[in-house]
């Protein structure tokens, strides 16, 4: 039983939202929103009282959710690296950044010839002061909503099973309203 892509957006903004900031005014109209999300994490340790802190760190992610009928892999390309160009101002490595992912992510009923080849091949990461202060990765997964593939590419093998547990959980669902 294939989902529909609008209804993977619901259930993908109904997930992200548990942690993350649902952002989905000021998008720019040049590239197919669905919408973007932000999480901010911070731990922190103690020994006795807050006044003896043992450790602190960050985590940061900057996720961007596009979805068309259809993408190509000019679309998909122009999409990734305005994540980059937008998120990576947003990162602010100090002493206790662990670190701040970007992810893109791709909802489509159908991917053009080479699009799929483009999710799987990008790759991007930093450190900040020799990792030190923390780093970034590109975290990159292409959902093909008609066959319910998942293609990511190698630092998002994470995406793979989150998609696998988001469609078997709408498959339970679908057969409990259905009454089987």
């Amino acid at each position: 039983m294939a989902i529909e892509r609008n209804r993977l957006l619901e259930i993908l903004e109904d997930s992200y939202s548990a942690y993350y900031n649902i952002i989905k005014d000021d998008l720019p109209k040049k590239y197919p929103f669905a919408f973007r999300a932000e999480y901010y994490k911070r731990g922190e340790g103690y020994f006795i009282s807050k006044k003896v802190t043992i450790y602190s760190n960050e985590e940061n992610e900057y996720a961007y959710v596009f979805s068309a009928p259809s993408l190509d892999a000019e679309t998909v390309k122009a999409c990734i690296d305005f994540s980059l160009k937008d998120a990576l101002p947003k990162i602010k490595p100090h002493k206790e950044h662990q670190c701040s992912n970007i992810k893109a992510v791709f909802v489509a009923d159908e991917f053009g010839e080479g699009a799929l080849e483009e999710v799987q091949s990008r790759k991007f990461q930093k450190s900040y002061h020799f990792s030190f202060w923390g780093y970034s990765t590109l975290l990159v997964s292409a959902v093909v909503t008609g066959t319910e593939e998942v293609f990511t590419n190698k630092a998002n093998q994470a995406d793979k099973k989150y998609f696998k547990k988001l469609f078997a959980a709408e498959e339970k669902n679908q057969k409990k309203l259905l009454g089987c």
